[in-house]
C-alpha cells in the first residue's frame, strides 16, 4: 500500500510538471523567440504588494527596470509607475498542445513587459524560453527512450526466446555497446552528421542518435525475463496445444517484460534529456532560435555571462524536479516489482 501511494505521488507530480511544459504557450507570457533588444540581460523582476510610499495594493505588481545612472549593465527599479499583474490576458497567438490556436495567457501586464526570470543577450524572456525549451528536451528524452526500449525489447526477446547462435551474436553486440562510453559515442555519431541542418531535422537526428546508443542494457534485462518466462508451465502447455512462437511471445511472454520496460523508461528518460542538453550545450543539438534546455545554458560558455548574470543558471534549477521525479518513479517501480515477486512466491508456496 505504501509503495502504491509513493508510485501515485511521483506519477501525479510528473504529470503536473509535464502538463505545464506541454501547455507552455499558456503559462509563458511571451513568444520564446520574441526579442527586446533594448533590454539585454535584464535581471528578474520582483513582485511587490507595497509601493515605494508604503501603500499596500490588492494586486501584485512589478516595476519596470532602468539602467542605473553612470552604469551600462546595472539596473534599478523605476518606482514612478507600478504595473499590476493581471491574469488571463490576451497576447500573441500560439498553438495550445501544438494544434489548438489560442491567444489566452495565464498572466501578464498591460503597456509594459514582465520578466520574472530575466532576459538573455537578445532580450528574450527566459521564463518563456525555459517552458518552450522543456518541450524540446523532454520530447527528445521521451522519444529517444521509446526507440531504445523498442530496440531492446526486439533484441532481448529474440535472443532469449530463440537462443542458440542468435543469442550469442546479439549478446556479444550488446556487450560491445555496454563497453563503449555512451557520451563519447554520442559525440562521434553526431560528428559524422551534417552540422548545417534545420531545427526539425536536427531534433530528429538527435533522437535517432541517442535512441540507438543505449539499447544494450534493456535488451539484456528483457532477455533474462524471456528466458524465465518461456520455461513457465502455462507457456509449455500452450506450446503443447500448438501455439505458434508469435502467439506465445505476444500473449504470454512479452507482457511479463512490462515492469522491466517501465522501470527502464523512468531511468532512461532523464538520461536522454541530459544527453540532448549536452549536445545542445556544445552546439551539436537543436540550433537557435528554437529553445531547448541545452542551448539555454550555452551562453554560460562565455566567462562574462558566467560571472555576471546569475539568472542564466536558473534553467539548471528547473531541471532538478523533473530528474528527481523520474528517479523517484523508477525507485517506486522497482519496489513495486519486488513486492509483486514476494507476493507471487508466497502464493505459489501456499498452493
Amino acid at each position: 500500500m505504501i509503495v502504491r501511494r509513493a508510485f501515485t505521488r511521483w506519477l501525479v507530480a510528473l504529470a503536473v510538471l509535464h502538463g505545464i511544459v506541454v501547455c507552455a504557450g499558456f503559462f509563458a507570457p511571451y513568444d520564446p523567440v520574441e526579442q527586446d533588444r533594448k533590454n539585454p540581460y535584464l535581471p528578474p523582476m520582483r513582485l511587490h504588494l507595497a509601493d515605494a510610499h508604503g501603500h499596500l495594493h490588492a494586486r501584485a505588481f512589478v516595476y519596470s527596470l532602468k539602467l542605473r545612472e553612470g552604469s551600462f549593465d546595472q539596473y534599478e527599479e523605476d518606482t514612478t509607475e507600478p504595473h499590476p499583474v493581471k491574469f488571463f490576458l490576451r497576447g500573441a497567438r500560439y498553438r495550445l498542445l501544438g494544434f489548438l490556436p489560442c491567444q489566452m495567457r495565464l498572466f501578464g501586464v498591460e503597456n509594459a513587459r514582465i520578466y520574472l526570470l530575466g532576459t538573455d543577450a537578445y532580450g528574450r524572456d527566459q521564463l518563456s524560453r525555459l517552458l518552450f525549451g522543456g518541450q524540446v528536451s523532454l520530447l527528445a528524452g521521451l522519444l529517444g527512450a521509446g526507440i531504445t526500449l523498442l530496440i531492446g525489447l526486439s533484441v532481448g526477446s529474440v535472443a532469449g526466446y530463440f537462443g542458440g547462435w542468435r543469442d550469442s551474436l546479439l549478446m556479444r553486440v550488446a556487450e560491445l555497446f555496454l563497453a563503449l562510453p555512451w557520451l563519447y559515442l554520442l559525440f562521434a555519431l553526431r560528428a559524422f552528421l551534417p552540422l548545417a541542418v534545420g531545427p526539425l531535422k536536427a531534433f530528429f537526428l538527435i533522437i535517432a542518435v541517442i535512441g540507438a546508443v543505449g539499447w544494450a542494457r534493456p535488451a539484456r534485462l528483457v532477455r533474462g525475463v524471456v528466458l524465465s518466462a518461456k520455461e513457465r508451465d502455462f507457456v509449455r502447455a500452450a506450446r503443447g496445444f500448438g501455439a505458434t512462437n508469435r502467439y506465445l511471445l505476444r500473449r504470454h511472454i512479452l507482457p511479463q517484460t512490462s515492469s522491466v520496460l517501465l522501470t527502464q523508461a523512468a531511468i532512461l528518460i532523464p538520461q536522454y534529456v541530459l544527453a540532448e542538453m549536452t549536445l545542445s550545450f556544445l552546439g551539436l543539438g537543436v540550433p537557435e532560435p528554437v529553445p531547448s534546455w541545452g542551448n539555454l545554458l550555452s551562453s554560460l560558455q562565455q566567462y562574462s555571462v558566467l560571472v555576471s548574470y546569475w539568472w542564466m543558471y536558473l534553467p539548471t534549477v528547473v531541471m532538478v524536479p523533473f530528474f528527481l521525479g523520474y528517479l523517484g518513479l523508477a525507485s517506486s517501480l522497482q519496489e513495486r516489482g519486488e513486492t509483486y515477486k514476494i507476493e507471487g512466491r508466497s502464493v505459489g508456496s501456499l498452493t
